[in-house]
């Protein structure tokens, strides 16, 4: 099987505030501009501040469907520029930021007039963020795992966790009750979570641990925006939702999510009735929050479907 063409690279953004350079990374997957005549697609990660590791399987895309891939590292995790001195600055760390950041990437790239966008779990409420602005270039969106409201999510994962066993109900809640993080059962009651919620295999994929690495290590991102706490709504963005928007959303759209998954269906609802394009809705019944690892097959067949389906090759 012949290696998939890759270019690493990283493009200058100016940000307001930043006090010093900043730089986004970025990897494009396939060749760009696409051969085929094949629109590009732009992934982005969620988290806030889940670096690109765990997505860099959708490369394959460029394999099965000859689709370019482009995946990037938003501002202040993975490989571009990190500001750890803007650690709980909420007014820095806004929507805005980084929807300002992709559309700088998608004129370095000089992509902006055709392309499309998969967002995963946070990655798709800035996806979709961004779609509600109509950008004249984009052409498909693809949400994968990601809730129109941080409120409704936090709903779905108490309920989620209510489910647990006893114990690992207690040990959840006693310790995000107390602030106790780093208690041993609250870790391993973590670790349960996720094994029945996050991925369901065993044990994690590399490039799954190497995301949560560095998310752990290095983010300061996710500590601002999301808080320290699995079900208990702290940070910045605690309170986002886009549910009273999504009518704005313009473009064929694919919804994605797993039967285990935390953004269950629910919390996707208000994409599904409120965008008044073609909506699609598929759920992958073995897999939780990350399909693309747990169905991999299945995910890019209906992923690279849709997109070439409704159009991805230049008319």
């Amino acid at each position: 099987m012949a290696a998939i063409p890759v270019i690493e690279s990283e493009v200058d953004f100016h940000v307001e505030g930043a006090g010093k350079p900043c730089k986004t990374w970025y990897t494009i997957f396939g060749i760009l501009p696409s051969p085929d005549g094949v629109r590009p697609l732009v992934i982005m990660h969620g988290g806030p501040g889940v670096p690109h590791d765990v997505l860099r399987p959708l490369q394959n895309l460029w394999r099965t469907h000859r689709i370019p891939v482009i995946m990037y590292d938003q501002l202040g995790c993975g490989r571009s520029t990190h500001l750890p001195e803007k650690l709980g600055d909420g007014s820095f760390w806004t929507v805005q930021l980084f929807i300002l950041e992709l559309d700088n990437l998608l004129g370095h790239l000089g992509v902006q007039d055709d392309y499309d966008i998969l967002g995963q779990s946070w990655g798709g409420c800035l996806a979709a963020e961004h779609a509600v602005l109509h950008p004249q270039g984009l052409r498909r969106l693809v949400l994968s795992s990601s809730p129109a409201s941080k409120p409704d999510l936090m709903l779905a994962s108490q309920k989620l966790r209510d489910q647990l066993p006893s114990d690992i109900q207690e040990a959840l809640i006693k310790n995000e009750d107390a602030g106790t993080l780093d208690d041993p059962q609250y870790k391993q009651a973590k670790m349960f979570y996720f094994s029945q919620h996050l991925c369901r295999l065993k044990p994690f994929p590399d490039v799954l641990m190497a995301s949560l690495k560095g998310l752990i290590e290095k983010t300061l991102s996710w500590k601002t925006r999301n808080g320290p706490y699995l079900f208990k709504r702290t940070g910045s963005t605690k309170d986002w939702s886009i549910k009273d928007r999504v009518h704005e959303i313009s473009v064929p759209t694919l919804l994605l999510n797993g039967y285990y998954d935390p953004t269950t269906d629910s919390t996707m609802e208000p994409f599904f009735k409120g965008i008044k394009n073609k909506v699609e809705r598929v759920k992958f019944e073995h897999s939780g929050h990350f399909a693309h690892l747990e169905e991999p097959e299945a995910y890019l067949q209906v992923v690279g479907d849709f997109l070439i389906k409704n159009g991805s090759k230049v008319e």
